[in-house]
């Protein structure tokens, strides 16, 4: 997960920091089209992972994915800004300070109805995030069934 910003640090995110907190009950696909050399070694160790990175030429191939998704779980990218406007539920991990459009103080996006914002407490820190959507997406899912 990573995104193009005036900050790339403040937005990054590796395969391998996000990787060990999913659930591996679930089945996740990667929808990064570029995804990162360095990267790659931690998806291809998680056969709970599937990408389509070689697939996805653009957005309607994301779009169309993102359509067959649960969740969307993202770092603020064009990928979450795509998934919230498709009215898929998206859950979006941003850090202590963030870009302007996601306000302050605020669990929700008053752009996108369907969009969870999860941030960063502590700079740096994905750690804190990343437990709480695991634990979400624990509860979520185990509630529907």
């Amino acid at each position: 997960m990573g995104s193009l910003g005036p900050d790339r640090r403040l937005k990054f995110l590796s395969a391998a920091e996000w990787v060990q907190h999913l659930p591996r009950e679930y089945q996740y696909v990667c929808l990064q089209n570029q995804v990162r050399d360095t990267d790659r070694a931690a998806l291809a160790a998680s056969p709970f992972i599937v990408a389509f990175d070689d697939h996805v030429l653009d957005f309607a191939h994301t779009a169309a994915l993102c359509e067959c998704l649960d969740f969307v779980i993202s770092v603020d990218t064009s990928i979450a800004h795509l998934s919230a406007a498709l009215g898929r539920r998206t859950w979006v991990l941003l850090p202590v300070n963030p870009d302007w459009r996601w306000l302050h103080d605020r669990e929700d996006s008053p752009w996108y109805p369907t969009m969870k914002l999860y941030r960063q407490t502590t700079v740096d820190d994905w750690s804190g995030v990343l437990a709480r959507v695991a634990a979400d997406l624990r509860r979520e899912l185990h509630h529907g069934q």
